[in-house]
Parts: structure tokens; sequence; C-alpha cells
């Protein structure tokens, strides 16, 4: 990358990320991601997020400082030197997960999920999952609130809250957590290599419907959903040396 990156800011619609989006402007210009050798996310996580799915096809690398409540996948914001942090940023690259669901009606839809993807009971009746990989049933029958795929990246939120493992990145695992568990009540979920087909059948759907979300993108009523890693796609994170995300993942094994 050159000592002047043709820089492009994306910024939350938050009031503190909108004003430094014009502080930064100003400072290095501004150009469309399409044609930018960087691109710079401010806001939370959930807008790094937001930007992942919306320009990661592009293959820019993606430097964020963290201008919301959340913070895991961000730098900490500072409007001072950041040609120099950028030039000094460490890479990590991230492999998104691929999701392809089956509704009730007989429709399909995708997405893709750089944390997880959830599937999740939609009323108060348990949601009743078969859990398969690579065309071999492995759970016959989960009875719980739901289950979910979690990537490295992904590991140390929602998966993490539902007491599943944390993930090293670049350790080339997924892993596989149920969400409050009723039967088998001693299954603690799987740490799996990244590369198995992974499919969820929900059980009586209509009595049990349940809906499965990757990252942020919702579909309900869904009967069957198919996981896997991504082959095609990867995106790069870029982080200051001192908050490198993988350090961050470590870190986080280590909190009492």
């Amino acid at each position: 990358m050159s000592a002047s990156p043709r820089i492009a800011f994306l910024a939350s619609a938050a009031p503190n990320a909108q004003q430094a989006l014009e502080t930064m402007v100003a400072r290095h210009g501004q150009h469309p991601p399409e044609e930018a050798d960087v691109i710079c996310s401010l806001g939370g996580d959930g807008f790094m997020l937001q930007t992942l799915h919306r320009h990661g096809g592009l293959g820019k690398p993606v430097y964020g400082m963290k201008l919301g409540t959340v913070g895991f996948l961000m730098n900490h914001y500072n409007a001072e030197q950041l040609l120099e942090r950028i030039a000094g940023a460490e890479p990590a690259k991230l492999r998104p997960l691929e999701m392809v669901a089956q509704t009730e009606s007989g429709g399909s839809t995708g997405s893709l999920a750089y944390n997880e993807v959830s599937l999740l009971r939609q009323t108060r009746q348990a949601a009743h999952i078969r859990i398969g990989l690579n065309g071999q049933t492995r759970l016959d029958e989960l009875i719980c609130d739901g289950v979910m795929v979690a990537t490295p990246a992904g590991s140390t939120a929602y998966n993490f809250s539902a007491h599943g493992p944390i993930l090293p990145l670049g350790s080339h695992t997924i892993a596989l957590t149920p969400i409050a568990a009723f039967r088998p009540r001693r299954w603690r979920g799987a740490t799996l290599k990244a590369d198995p087909e992974i499919r969820f059948e929900g059980l009586d759907p209509y009595k049990r419907p349940v809906s499965v979300t990757a990252d942020s993108h919702e579909t309900r009523d869904v009967v069957e959903v198919v996981i896997r890693e991504s082959t095609d796609r990867t995106v790069t994170l870029l982080f200051d040396p001192e908050h490198n995300l993988e350090e961050r993942i470590l870190s986080e094994q280590f909190v009492v």
C-alpha cells in the first residue's frame, strides 16, 4: 500500500461517527469504496459487519475505528496519524460462513455470516432440531431455544455468551453451540474443523417454527439450513499492533 492510500470513509448514523466522518474526509479526502485502496469504517462492531457485507466482495482491506458501543473488531478512535497507523497495521484474514435456508413456503434464501449463523425458536414452543454433518445425522433431536455455528472472529460474541468455546484466529475451526439445550441436557456442543457441511432440520416446523439469522440477516419459518465455510470469499481487517485481533481473542480466554 502506498504512503498516501486512497481511503473510503464509511460511518454509522451515530452523531459522533458522523462528526468523525466529516473530520476524516476534510483531512484525507474521500473515495468511493470501488476506487479506494483501503476502507475505513467508523462505528461499532455492528457497523463493521454491515461494511463487510456491503463491500467485502471488493477485496479491499478494512481499518475500523470504534465509535459505537461494542468495538471488538475495531481499533481505538484517534483522528491523528491515521496514515501512519494504516501503514503499520497488522492484517487479519477472515473467512465467512455461507448459509442457505429453505422455508416452509418452498423458497430459498442465502447469506454470509462473519460472526455466526443462529437457528432460533419463533414462539414459546421449544425448537426440535436435527443436526447433520456431511450428510450423516449426528444428533437426532435437540430440544432447545436454538443452536448456532460461530467463526473464530464471532466466537467471543453471542457464542461465548451461550457458553461456547473461544476459537483462536486462523485455527480453521468453527463452534457448534446449543442455546439453552433441554434435551440432551448434557450436550454442550462441538468444536469442528471448518470443512464440513452442517445441516439443521426443524422438526415439526408448523407447531414449532424456527428462524435463522446470519449476522443480522434474518429468515423466518425455515425448515432446513445448510452452513459451510466460504471457499471463495475472504476479507482482511487491519489492526494496530497493540490491538490485533488474535491477541484480543487470546486475552478473552483469561478474563476472570
